[in-house]
């Protein structure tokens, strides 16, 4: 029966989407038309295909006239979301309500203090890694479409030196390393048993596999090389003049967790709340280490094939403990959600992630592909509600994916493979160490090699490509998702226990995860709200005061 019950509970979720709110809600149309009308006026957006598509027209895409008038467009969205009578909707409606709030506060802080078109030389960067990866053997749609973004590479760096007038250093620093070395990481990246020196590499990468594949492309990849390479020229010349600061200072991130993430703690309470997190899984390292003492190691892949056998065993292992223990409802179109980790054989041997992963895989499984990340999207993508089905919360999906963790190991399903409960300190371990990284590198106090330093001293394996590649996804990111993991986790567990303690004996760990999944990719305090009717967390967020000078 509880089986059965959970199941409905997250097939009504599918059903109902588009009808979840209250009917009586007068006024909940209006927030749904505004919702789509912001969206619909920050186009162009902060976004890899904008700065791809835009080419010579990116210094009027991202030029100062525009982006100020785009910022000062934002008070129209701000009063009509003010005039909307909110006081008596449901929950379910206020809690979506808080939701709009959060992107045009998001919106407000990117255009008046990240401008990272103006600042960060890696906003025009990044997307062009990608253009690099793409396959030139065959004719077709694809190989026009990288000529066309190809051609766009040169007129695009080239504006992009004139909006870059308030570079920070560190920004820089990191820009001139990508372009020449390999980040160590290589997420998504095609495989290369030596990978190629940083995105200018991968376009000679790329030259080399036009001349003999694609001789008719050799002149535009050419050109594309040469533009990145006058690019890192021109940031060695300037790069003594590019002092700005990197984070956006206390006041400001402080203002940004609270009134865009919507997490109801202050830096200094979340780096106090991370740091007892980092002894408490230290500690817990340690007891299980010593409670396994007589266990053999875990030893790592040798090869493709062992390591995708370790991971089919693994995802049948995880299914059936989700299913069978009644933790959460997998519906039945929920077929092969891969994997995360690709046996790769490194040079330098094993990154931190693959020194866990070619052991046992079932910490990043259950953390990225099941029911975590991978489960969670194709969720996701049957929403259809106007607002929940389009809003993604980093420190919800970071929070759930890091929750199951140490979830799955005290429910029961990591017993098949007790040195797995370690792995799952260890990731734990590095999670925490990440919320004053992130906090310290936005205050401006930690430069990102101190916060490489930090990490690795505080994480067991942590190697250095890892950790710089985590630092700069921290500090270069809208602030706050170094802390999503730990802080997110931390939230999970007051929601299970507020949960717990409410129902008691009628409590069920399954429906409890049902609906927190049905409840959307929204921040986790305002699913507490909606779940639980406790309010003193969301009371921090009806009002919203000016982005600290």
């Amino acid at each position: 029966m509880r089986f059965f019950v959970g199941f409905v509970s997250l097939a009504l979720f599918f059903i109902g989407a588009a009808h979840a709110q209250d009917a009586g809600d007068e006024g909940y149309d209006r927030l749904v038309e505004l919702h789509e009308e912001l969206r619909e006026y920050m186009v162009p957006g902060f976004t890899a295909g904008v700065v791809l598509d835009s080419g010579a027209r990116i210094g009027e895409v991202y030029g100062d006239e525009l982006m100020a008038e785009k910022l000062g467009g934002l008070s129209y969205f701000e009063n009509k979301l003010a005039a909307l009578p909110i006081v008596d909707w449901s929950r379910a409606s206020q809690v979506e309500y808080l939701a709009v709030k959060s992107i045009l506060n998001g919106y407000r802080f990117n255009l008046a203090v990240l401008r990272p078109w103006k600042r960060d030389p890696g906003f025009y960067l990044d997307p062009l890694m990608r253009v690099a990866f793409a396959e030139v053997s065959e004719d077709g749609e694809e190989v026009e479409k990288l000529r066309e973004r190809l051609r766009l590479v040169p007129p695009l760096l080239a504006s992009a030196r004139a909006n870059l007038t308030e570079v920070a250093g560190d920004f820089a620093d990191l820009a001139l390393h990508n372009l020449e070395n390999s980040d160590g990481v290589n997420h998504y990246h095609p495989y290369r048993e030596v990978p190629p020196p940083g995105i200018i590499g991968w376009y000679e990468d790329l030259l080399e596999r036009s001349r003999t594949q694609r001789p008719d492309l050799v002149a535009d990849v050419t050109a594309a090389r040469d533009a990145l390479s006058d690019f890192r020229d021109w940031l060695r010349a300037e790069r003594p003049t590019m002092t700005a600061p990197g984070g956006v200072g206390a006041e400001q991130y402080d203002w940004y967790i609270r009134h865009v993430r919507m997490i109801p703690l202050t830096s200094g309470e979340m780096v106090t709340l991370a740091e007892r997190e980092h002894e408490r899984m230290t500690a817990a390292l340690a007891l299980l280490r010593h409670r396994n003492r007589d266990l053999p190691q875990l030893e790592l892949s040798q090869s493709a094939e062992e390591q995708r056998a370790k991971i089919a065993r693994t995802d049948a292992i995880v299914r059936r403990f989700l299913t069978e223990d009644d933790f959460v409802t997998i519906p039945a179109w929920v077929g092969e959600l891969g994997s995360n980790t690709p046996f790769i054989e490194r040079p330098t041997g094993p990154n931190f992630w693959e020194q866990i992963q070619f052991r046992d895989p079932i910490p990043d499984h259950v953390h990225a592909v099941i029911p975590g990340h991978r489960f969670d999207a194709v969720l996701a993508a049957r929403d259809e509600r106007p607002i929940r089905g389009r809003y993604s919360d980093g420190g919800r999906a970071e929070g759930w994916a890091t929750y199951l963790e140490e979830a799955t190991m005290l429910a029961g399903g990591t017993v098949h493979s007790p040195r797995a409960d370690e792995f799952m300190q260890i990731f734990g371990i590095f999670r925490a160490a990440r919320v004053p990284a992130d906090v310290y590198m936005q205050h401006n106090i930690w430069s990102v090699p101190e916060a490489v330093a930090y990490m690795r001293e505080k994480t067991p394996w942590l190697d250095e490509d890892v950790a710089r590649v985590d630092a700069e996804i921290y500090l270069r990111r809208p602030p706050g998702y170094g802390v999503a993991y730990t802080i997110g986790k931390l939230q999970m567990d007051a929601l299970l226990a507020d949960r717990a303690s409410q129902l008691g004996e009628e409590f069920s760990l399954r429906e409890f995860h049902d609906q927190f999944l049905a409840a959307g990719r929204l921040p986790i305090a305002l699913v507490r709200y909606e779940v639980t009717g406790l309010d003193e967390e969301v009371a921090l967020f009806w009002q919203t005061p000016p982005i600290p000078e």
